[in-house]
């Protein structure tokens, strides 16, 4: 049984990097930039992809419409509604892995569960979790245009949030920095800029 984290731990440190392995990390990989709505996974991603020049998927457009408006009626998500939206993105990782190359793509990857079938290969696969408390990403929420994510249903995110552990391959990253910080920050401790020679 999976023992949920505090998500409401306000610690502006990221986690040592909790990978069994030292930076840099083995190519090809691809990222999974994960964590609740409104942390910055698309933005910091989309960084990413750009500095590093490899493809980038955005998550949510892999939902099926079905689940979109649900979401955009106040409902949240459960683990059935989530399934098929977690197996296409598992699809698209494996697909970047098998053709040799790396890539990012966004992803909330709540739950353990969720993570393991994104990761059902057991290698190439890193996440990036974005960590932020309650109160920046309501913040952040509720200044938020042409999203489909509800501010209300940030509480259900939470309560379904449970936190990398130290057996995942996982990073923590603290939100509070820009995005490009946070990009420069994921690069660093993953080694990237050293296999890449990727400038700041």
């Amino acid at each position: 049984m999976t023992t949920q984290t505090s998500t409401r731990d306000t610690s502006p440190l990221p986690l040592p990097l909790t990978l069994p392995i030292k930076p840099p990390i083995p190519q090809p990989v691809v990222l999974v930039v994960m964590g609740v709505s409104g942390c910055g996974k698309t933005t910091v991603a989309a960084l990413l992809a750009g500095r590093l020049g490899w493809p980038f998927e955005e998550g949510d457009a892999l939902h099926p419409p079905a689940n979109i408006e649900k979401m955009k009626a106040g409902h949240p998500l459960d683990d059935n509604d989530r399934a098929p939206w977690l197996e296409k993105v598992a699809d698209w990782v494996g697909e970047r892995l098998d053709a040799g190359g790396s890539g990012l793509i966004t992803c909330s990857a709540l739950k353990r569960s969720y993570r393991d079938t994104i990761d059902r290969r057991g290698s190439g696969v890193v996440f990036v979790y974005l960590h932020g408390s309650y109160e920046t990403i309501a913040a952040r929420l509720a200044a938020r245009h042409g999203h489909f994510m509800p501010t209300k249903l940030l509480d259900s995110q939470f309560a379904d949030l449970h936190e990398p552990t130290a057996d995942e391959p996982a990073i923590r990253v603290d939100v509070g920095p820009s995005p490009s910080e946070i990009a420069d920050t994921v690069i660093e401790m993953l080694g990237l800029g050293v296999a890449k020679g990727v400038a700041k």
